[in-house]
């Protein structure tokens, strides 16, 4: 097929040549005019793509269009309040905060306020003096040796692997600045993740950074880091938003020989993480391994993460907690719209339970089996604004957790190449070329404003609710648009032309 289709070239080649010597069209067009025609009549004959065949030249432009479809869509097309998972507003909101800049908006809001989808705080006609200061949680409960006083927000999990060696080094150095912590993802405790913050360890089924060559749970290697001055709490992650009951995954162009080194693995091969733990395997096994952490820690606080499914399964757990009187420091509640890099779509769209409901089930649960006051509630679902931050610490949280509001900050456009290795930030990629264009020294300070001007703009929300502590948020302090048809039928007439004001 090869020497048939140069033979072809060549005398198309010729024949153009001649061509252009006698209508002096110029040899590039003869050479575009040749490649044309070889590669129609190639895919005339190959087998594997019909567009193709049927249309030898004009059906690349199909797939020219759905390359370019989601920027065509993104640029041209959606809303300033389109755009999934985050609108082009709420992703204008992080930009402008990070490079700490105006962040109001002009000429009022874009949204439709009068339906029964509408939520908003009910604000006090006497607000609270705004508290300059960042707002602290301590975490550490009965068992807990070291507790941590942990900020309000805080970087949550993404691995060195799914995030680049620029995008880890310098999200922990804005935190290191704006003192809060960063959570380091299942892919383990790294050189990267180690520029002067506190860090939240992350222990996944594969335990990288603490595994044993055949994959099992190390104690000694884990030890050895978690007692590390810098790594404040440890989290065993059960599930997580995007693929609950899947494990981890880590595409194969991801997968460099650095990567593979620090997780001791086989480099340029598609990871997949066990979906569940080899060290525990029922709630039992749980706490134990728990009970057993804290001890390898020397008392650091240690809680776990996950995504709700079978309710009854976290009602059991906690049971187990009460007749063991083991308790975990902290549970992180992740919702099943959360994000990740990489996520099988059944899994992603119909697995897991969404996080309003997740976090009000297991805030009610503790409270009604009285444990509450023991385990401090983390949740980590699209927290990018200082409004989520109090509509969620409403549902029950004492502090939250945000992935894709720091990825945005360093400068990530939702391009959904976090997948494929070809994330145009250089947020999401291991491309050498794409990375150079993070510069850490310019994006570890936005990583430091967005966290700053985000509790600010809490801070005043709180305050303008008429409170001055985070403690007196409950969910009363939200109004929703049902409501409004309540007040209508209670004080408004059906005829207004018979309204009357003497």
């Amino acid at each position: 097929m090869r020497k048939q289709l140069f033979t072809i070239g060549i005398t198309l080649l010729l024949i153009s040549l001649g061509f252009n010597y006698f209508l002096k069209t110029g040899f590039v067009f003869s050479a575009v005019m040749v490649i044309l025609i070889i590669v129609g009549y190639y895919n005339t004959i190959q087998q594997k793509h019909a567009i193709l065949r049927n249309f030898p030249v004009l059906g690349y432009f199909r797939y020219l269009f759905e390359t370019i479809a989601p920027e065509i869509q993104q640029y041209f097309i959606e809303r300033t309040t389109d755009g999934k998972p985050f609108s082009r507003n709420q992703r204008s909101l992080v930009y402008q905060r990070a490079k700490n800049i105006d962040a109001t908006s002009p000429f009022g809001t874009q949204l439709v306020l009068n339906q029964a989808s509408y939520e908003g705080i009910k604000h006090s006609m006497f607000p609270a003096k705004v508290n300059e200061e960042l707002p602290r949680v301590l975490v550490g409960g009965p068992d807990c040796k070291q507790p941590y006083s942990a900020s309000l927000l805080n970087i949550s999990a993404m691995s060195f692997g799914s995030l680049s060696e620029n995008a880890i080094v310098a999200l922990n150095k804005g935190a290191h600045k704006g003192n809060f912590y960063h959570n380091t993802g299942e892919g383990g405790l790294t050189q990267f993740h180690q520029q002067g913050a506190d860090i939240t360890w992350q222990i996944g089924t594969g335990y990288f950074g603490c595994r044993t060559p055949e994959g099992n749970f190390d104690a000694d290697k884990f030890a050895e880091k978690a007692n590390l001055p810098a790594v404040k709490m440890i989290e065993i992650k059960l599930s997580q938003g995007a693929k609950p009951g899947h494990g981890g995954v880590l595409p194969a162009q991801k997968n460099t020989e650095q990567i593979a080194k620090i997780r001791g693995v086989e480099p340029h091969t598609t990871i997949l993480s066990p979906p569940c733990h080899s060290a525990f395997s029922d709630t039992k096994g749980l706490v134990e391994f728990i009970a057993r952490l804290r001890e390898l820690s020397n008392g650091k606080p240690i809680g776990f993460k996950l995504c709700i499914g079978e309710t009854s399964e976290f009602e059991d757990l906690c049971n187990e907690m009460i007749h063991q009187n083991c308790y975990p420091d902290f549970i992180t509640v992740d919702g099943a719209e959360g994000g990740t890099g990489a996520a099988p779509l059944e899994f992603a769209d119909g697995v897991g339970m969404p996080f309003e409901p997740a976090l009000i089930f297991v805030n009610k649960t503790l409270v009604r089996l009285g444990i509450r006051d023991k385990i401090r509630v983390i949740c980590s679902g699209k927290i990018i604004s200082g409004y989520s931050i109090l509509r969620a610490i409403a549902l029950g949280a004492d502090m939250c957790n945000s992935a894709r509001g720091f990825m945005f900050s360093l400068g990530c456009i939702q391009a959904l190449r976090c997948n494929n290795n070809e994330c145009p930030t250089g947020v999401a990629t291991q491309n050498k070329m794409l990375m150079k264009g993070l510069v850490v020294t310019d994006k570890s300070e936005r990583v430091y404003h967005f966290h700053k001007n985000t509790l600010h703009a809490a801070n005043e929300l709180l305050a303008a609710a008429g409170k001055s502590s985070f403690a007196d948020v409950d969910i009363n302090i939200f109004m929703r648009g049902d409501e409004f048809a309540n007040l209508s039928d209670n004080y408004f007439p059906d005829n207004l032309t018979n309204v009357t004001r003497h």
